[in-house]
């Protein structure tokens, strides 16, 4: 699913219900509430922004089709927004509806290292990442985004890339390779969990872990409580008040 906003101001729209869904919800930190449905149902989306200013981009369609579909939401509901210039599912999501920011991915092809810019009305190109892969996590802004983890068609990847707003550098690598993790938090102060791992190579493992990112390197934090993977890749809430 894709997802947006804080740990008790959150949102969270599309996803696999066995078929790809339109449903979205938001949470005011305690329950979680049916709010207005995406126009185009779908998984594997990227999100970013707020609740009341919320993002959705790419996907996989009902068909099953890879998009190029943006929708804004208000608050209540959803409306077109520019069409991204490569379609794509399985990507990466930061920034905010008016600055939002999306790279890498599964085009209707192969993996993509290709970055977007939207700046509330339009997708314009952004410098490519240095690693092709889809799966992966994301955090941060327009100008300060972070992506990380992820899966190039062999293994999952645990190399972290810093985007400037222009181009991408090398950041510290995971401690575990992963991708379909939940993220949170900003270039400077970032958290992955859960997500899928090695158990024993090439055997993939639902995991628990946790790890934090202070701009230069990830540590290990306290695993989640329940083991899980295929979560929301784009941020929701802040190192220290996140949510999955």
């Amino acid at each position: 699913m894709g997802s947006a906003g804080t740990q008790t101001t959150g949102l969270m729209f599309g996803g696999n219900t066995g078929a790809a869904t339109a449903n979205a919800f938001k949470y005011d930190g305690t329950t979680w509430s049916p709010t207005g449905s995406l126009t185009t149902a779908r998984r594997s989306l990227g999100g970013a922004g707020t609740q009341t200013a919320g993002l959705a981009f790419g996907g996989l369609a009902p068909g099953p089709a890879n998009s190029n579909a943006t929708e804004e939401f208000n608050g209540s509901t959803w409306s077109p927004g520019g069409n991204m210039g490569t379609t794509r599912r399985q990507l990466g999501g930061a920034g905010t509806q008016t600055a939002g920011l999306g790279f890498g991915g599964y085009t209707p092809i192969t993996r993509t290292n290709v970055t977007e810019e939207y700046d509330g009305s339009t997708w314009s190109p952004g410098g490519n990442m240095s690693t092709t892969r889809n799966y992966l996590m994301g955090a941060g802004t327009q100008t300060a985004g972070l992506g990380f983890g992820g899966y190039n068609g062999t293994t999952v990847l645990s190399n972290t890339e810093e985007y400037d707003g222009s181009a991408w550098t090398s950041g510290g690598s995971l401690n575990t390779a992963r991708g379909t993790s939940g993220s949170a938090g900003i270039q400077t102060a970032a958290i992955v969990f859960g997500g899928s791992i090695f158990s024993s190579a090439p055997t993939y493992a639902t995991s628990a872990l946790t790890e934090l990112y202070d701009g230069t390197a990830w540590s290990s934090a306290l695993p989640m409580t329940t083991s899980r993977s295929d979560l929301s890749a784009s941020p929701t809430g802040t190192q220290n008040a996140g949510i999955s």
